[in-house]
């Protein structure tokens, strides 16, 4: 392992999409392992396309059956990939990972924001950089890169934002005492279980996920979750989190918007007292190479 690869696994839960598996060619071509989390009965599709069974894990599909879906709707409609990320979890703590990522199964790539340019980058150092920044804190319990699209090139931010929601690529605390739930937007409402309890998560905006946009690729839960639209996604974040999170109907369709602000305020990094600064930058090996 060199100082650009992740230190720990990736898991990808992935649904329909044995064809397209973005994430997982995009770290196919950098070298990098991971591992597919799949259902039984797409095995074999996956492996006729993926070719090697160390990429691939069988879930649990008892884990549909305990999940918290936190509504009265049961089996009738798809769980979504809730149940998958909590047999993920598991998996990662019996085999004693301290963090683990796991990963939509549409990502493109990562980039680099600098100098307000959105800069592709061919090797698992963004990874790498997030592992490292949270070793150096007590209470991180979630960070990740922040999506492309939502950050154009014209508008400046901070290289992070602390306590926010960490969405489609997170790096997690193994053994904080959280679990996914949640039909539909279950990161944020992970991400706020969370911060309620008093833990940290870190939204980085100078690495960023080129993520295709929800609801657009075929598979995984867009063509059963999302079909009825959006009111049953954003009324689950006023279900669950009331206090913080609102409707609203704008640009024709439903929306929830969720307010981070008390926890930016309230929930304060801890460093950890053995970690020091180090005097000259590390770019993990990233340079700048201008096309001609």
């Amino acid at each position: 392992m060199n100082q650009t690869d992740p230190q720990y696994p990736i898991f990808i839960p992935s649904k329909g999409r044995w064809e397209s598996r973005l994430t997982s060619k995009w770290w196919d071509s950098l070298g990098i392992p991971y591992r597919l989390v799949v259902e039984p009965d797409e095995y074999d599709n996956y492996l006729n396309e993926v070719g090697d069974e160390k990429k691939l894990i069988k879930l649990d599909m008892s884990y549909k059956e305990k999940y918290d879906l936190c509504d009265d709707l049961g089996q009738s409609k798809t769980t979504g990939s809730g149940p998958a990320r909590n047999f993920i979890w598991d998996t990662a703590e019996k085999e004693g990972h301290k963090w683990h990522w796991i990963m939509d199964d549409n990502i493109m790539g990562f980039r680099r924001m600098h100098n307000n340019r959105k800069i592709r980058v061919a090797n698992g150092a963004p990874l790498r950089i997030i592992e490292d920044f949270c070793a150096r804190y007590e209470n991180v319990a979630m960070a990740g890169p922040h999506y492309d699209y939502f950050f154009p090139s014209r508008v400046t931010k901070p290289p992070i934002t602390v306590n926010s929601r960490i969405y489609s690529c997170n790096l997690i605390r193994t053994d904080v005492p959280f679990r996914w739930r949640g039909r539909y937007n279950e990161d944020t409402i992970l991400s706020l279980d969370m911060l309620k309890k008093g833990w940290c998560t870190v939204l980085f905006n100078a690495l960023l996920q080129d993520k295709v946009t929800t609801q657009v690729m075929k598979g995984g839960n867009t063509d059963q979750l999302y079909k009825d639209g959006t009111l049953a996604k954003s009324q689950m974040m006023v279900d669950t989190h009331g206090d913080v999170c609102k409707l609203s109907f704008k640009y024709k369709r439903w929306h929830h918007h969720c307010d981070y602000k008390p926890f930016m305020k309230k929930n304060k990094l801890v460093r950890k007292k053995d970690w020091q600064p180090k005097g000259e930058p590390n770019n993990y090996g990233m340079q700048l190479k201008i096309k001609k």
